[in-house]
């Protein structure tokens, strides 16, 4: 069995302002491309399938879109696509009906029965072969959210609730499994040890726990799909444990990440190999700087003119972090003016000024709030109001409340 394993499409997302719907196409045409050549019979989407829990209509409308020339292109085709964070699980979960029909599954939430018990049923899912012989058995964990897996029967901590999950739904998979047959696991969490991108991935943090033992994926376990962090990455060095990150730079932060699909080929229960396949960089990032306006001047200067023959919307996105001495006022209108005919598009300016400690303030470089997770902002505001660094029950609570917000907000 062959298993292609793609996560974090984020599709929807802009960068400082800007839509990336033409690149999420030619990731999208290069992926069915693929499809067509290497005949996979499985296609795993771990999650993020969306930037936000209330995504563009013309980022469903690529994602159905994908789905249905995907089926009829290869109709013997698998699809499993989970909930990330970035998600509604209620919105993935919303067609799924439909999408069954087109051998696509959307699991976006976990579910208890009336009992007690996990339902495991709708969380396992068989993955035929091209004769089309159940060769393995993919259990789905979507994001799992403090309510999806706290409560009356597994008390109130996360974690332990997690740890839960994963032991009910491995122990119901090897009940179904007949010899031979693999288990395939596909996940959205973050996992102890992983590499995580400057700005562009929420933080998973609940509570005072950020990230999930690998333990969790025992031995029975052949290949584990996950999404999340952004850059390919295997945890603990595991073979079968892996990141496949995202099919686009998300961020200025990513634009050294090798963007790539994983081809996951067993034989039984046996992981044979797994194969990076180099997705192509539709629009190039560029990140100029830290240095002084001279010296960026110099190095616009040196960019490419436009070429009325090349296609506008492959034209590279520009971030520009500039070094002063004092304020600029019209540092935007001098950095335009020396940009005018040059094929770049200006999407963000920084600044950082020297001499500040001189002046009575801080000498570390200014703060971008993007880049702050809400803990991170939280943590920062209480230790400048109270003068001393916040403990760690008051970390929990923030963090308790803010999930509260957040889930409130994906109510379609």
């Amino acid at each position: 069995m062959r298993l292609f394993h793609t996560s974090d499409w984020h599709l929807g997302q802009s960068l400082h302002g800007q839509e990336r719907d033409f690149e999420h196409a030619c990731f999208l045409d290069w992926l069915l491309g693929q499809l067509a050549a290497r005949q996979p019979d499985v296609l795993l989407i771990a999650g993020d399938i969306f930037d936000t829990v209330n995504p563009p209509v013309k980022a469903q409308e690529r994602l159905y879109d994908f789905i249905v020339n995907a089926h009829e292109q290869q109709p013997a085709l698998t699809i499993v696509m989970i909930a990330g964070n970035h998600d509604s699980g209620s919105r993935i979960e919303l067609p799924a009906p439909l999408m069954r029909r087109l051998r696509t599954h959307a699991l976006g939430r976990v579910l208890w029965l009336d009992d007690g018990q996990l339902d495991a049923e709708r969380l396992l899912i068989p993955l035929p072969d091209a004769q089309g012989n159940t060769a393995a058995w993919c259990l789905a964990l979507p994001f799992l959210r403090p309510a999806e897996v706290t409560g009356v029967t597994l008390g109130d901590d996360y974690l332990r609730g997690i740890g839960k999950v994963h032991e009910l739904l491995i122990d119901a998979a090897n009940a179904r499994r007949q010899p031979g047959q693999a288990l395939i696991a596909v996940s959205h969490a973050h996992m102890a040890g992983g590499a995580v991108s400057e700005d562009s991935e929420r933080s998973l943090i609940i509570g005072s726990a950020e990230a999930l033992p690998a333990s969790l994926f025992g031995p029975d376990i052949s290949y584990v799909a996950l999404g999340h962090l952004h850059k390919p990455q295997k945890v603990n060095g595991e073979e079968r444990i892996r990141y496949c990150g995202s099919p686009i730079p998300l961020s200025f932060s990513e634009i050294d990440y090798p963007h790539q699909i994983l081809e996951v080929t067993c034989e039984g229960e046996q992981l044979v190999s797994v194969e990076t396949l180099r997705i192509p960089r539709a629009v190039e990032l560029l990140r100029l700087g830290p240095e002084p306006l001279d010296d960026i001047a110099l190095q616009l200067a040196a960019l490419p003119d436009v070429d009325l023959l090349d296609d506008p919307a492959r034209q590279p996105w520009l971030e520009i972090r500039v070094r002063l001495d004092e304020p600029q006022p019209d540092l935007r209108q001098q950095l335009e003016t020396a940009l005018q005919g040059k094929a770049v598009r200006l999407v963000r300016i920084g600044a950082e000024y020297a001499g500040r400690k001189a002046a009575g303030d801080d000498d570390s470089p200014l703060i971008d709030l993007e880049r702050l997770s809400p803990q991170e902002l939280f943590s920062r505001v209480w230790q400048d109001g109270f003068g001393n660094e916040v403990d760690a029950q008051t970390l929990d609570d923030f963090a308790q409340l803010l999930q509260q917000v957040q889930l409130e907000g994906e109510q379609p």
